[in-house]
């Protein structure tokens, strides 16, 4: 490929500046709501569910703790049912595609039935994951999803039952596309030694993750429960999120499910999707840099508005994991997945790590709300805490968006049967137009009806 110092980027960048710009002021004119949201942060509604529903106001309209509900059940009702049991992830993968709790026999079916279709086809992580490595494992994983599609004879199939047949089995093959496309790029471009650990079919979801990390597939039960937990809170969080509303977009169109789940994996990469926890991780290895006593609550308040101007780490301004696009008080699933945390760092002997955490969490809404308007509250989201819990357990950062797609692939799953079951037209809003009326270029001939038409005889 011709490298971009080859085209001369800059004025065409320089012809889109001027092209492209909207006054922000015509937004309010003509009622825009940008991002599809208001200014408190509610959602256009562009449709309805039965999958999930996410609670940040109260009946008044005042902010209140977050809620996150799945199928009818509360997030914490969720967890705390299936704490300690292996296979939380499992079970709440069958809740959400099939609306109901999964009796002791169904689960144990469902289980084994992702076990048995954890197998890719025959030197596909040869031929497909092996090839062009690179550290973008998301850009590897959409390769590989979109390849799939080609060992599969019914790919086009958009029956329902087929759409369910692929999106079990591609639940079931998404942690090896991730891990697997890891130790390509850890091979082949850092050059580590290369191991592929097959997924044991005794093992759940969280257990062969760790499993095929790791060199000695080792990993202890405090682990493998978190991330069971880490897996339960990422899988699902409305219909309106990005990724979710990429899939039922690219559903009403009637593509196949390859091209639908590839168009999710494409938006969750986002950096303002599903790479945030990256971001937190980043700044918090820049104040360790940079703050010098981590018990001192002023020095720590100091250097966190130091961040808010823009005047220090990457110079956005932004204090990231604080603060979400919906929840207003609380995020139910950073408090939820808190307390796994802290289990994590007594283990990993992290607990230093673990209180400055705890300390930013507590200072940077006070500095957020004394620097600018809040209109529904600040406070930590789970990502705050989810890339350092990664971190504890030896998960790569190249990895920390797979992990996340790892999980919401069953929750774009549940969202693309739901559309292919109750939506039944293609989904197309509107953009209303403010381009200039520019002078004629000439005069084209017209018919016999003042129309105006292509004269074709002037080109032979």
């Amino acid at each position: 490929m011709k490298t971009r110092d080859s085209i001369d980027t800059v004025s065409y960048a320089e012809l889109s500046r001027k092209n492209d710009s909207i006054d922000p002021a015509l937004y309010d004119t003509y009622q825009v709501k940008r991002g599809l949201r208001d200014l408190n942060g509610k959602g256009v509604v562009a449709g309805l569910t039965n999958i999930s529903n996410i609670v940040a106001f109260d009946a008044e309209g005042q902010p209140c703790d977050g809620q996150l509900w799945y199928r009818g059940y509360e997030i914490h009702d969720l967890i705390h049912k299936y704490l300690g049991s292996r296979y939380g992830y499992e079970n709440l993968t069958y809740l959400l595609l099939f609306g109901e709790l999964p009796d002791e026999d169904e689960a144990k079916h469902f289980t084994e039935l992702l076990a048995s279709m954890r197998e890719l086809p025959t030197n596909f992580t040869r031929d497909v994951i092996m090839k062009a490595p690179t550290r973008d494992i998301m850009n590897s994983m959409t390769r590989s999803i979109l390849t799939l599609a080609s060992y599969d004879s019914n790919a086009a199939d958009i029956s329902l039952e087929n759409v369910i047949s692929q999106s079990i089995q591609l639940i079931s093959v998404f942690p090896m596309l991730a891990i697997y496309g890891y130790h390509a790029y850890n091979h082949y471009e850092n050059l580590e030694s290369m191991y592929i650990h097959r997924p044991d079919p005794e093992l759940s979801t969280a257990e062969n993750i760790l499993r095929m990390l790791r060199p000695d597939s080792s990993f202890s039960k405090v682990e493998a429960m978190a991330l069971d937990v880490a897996l339960m809170l990422h899988m699902e969080h409305g219909g309106g999120n990005n990724s979710s509303f990429t899939t039922r977009v690219v559903s009403s169109s009637g593509a196949d499910t390859y091209a639908v789940i590839a168009a999710a994996m494409s938006s969750l990469k986002g950096p303002r999707h599903g790479g945030a926890n990256i971001k937190v991780m980043e700044m918090m290895d820049d104040i360790r840099e940079n703050v010098r006593d981590w018990d001192d609550d002023e020095e720590i308040a100091a250097y966190l508005q130091k961040i808010l101007n823009g005047e220090t780490f990457d110079h956005r301004g932004l204090i990231y994991g604080m603060g979400h696009a919906v929840y207003s008080r609380s995020d139910p699933r950073e408090r939820i997945f808190k307390s796994f945390v802290e289990m994590l760092s007594k283990e990993k002997k992290r607990e230093k790590d673990m209180s400055l955490y705890n300390k930013v969490e507590t200072i940077a809404p006070e500095v957020i709300s004394g620097h600018r308007r809040i209109y529904k509250g600040v406070a930590p989201n789970v990502d705050y805490y989810s890339g350092f819990a990664y971190d504890m357990m030896g998960i790569p950062r190249e990895l920390y968006t797979p992990m996340f797609a790892i999980a919401r692939v069953a929750g774009w799953s549940a969202h693309r049967i739901e559309e292919l079951v109750s939506g039944s037209k293609i989904i197309r809003p509107a953009y209303k137009s403010i381009m200039k009326i520019k002078k004629p270029l000439g005069e084209p001939p017209t018919d016999e009806n003042g129309r105006k038409t292509i004269n074709v005889d002037l080109i032979r």
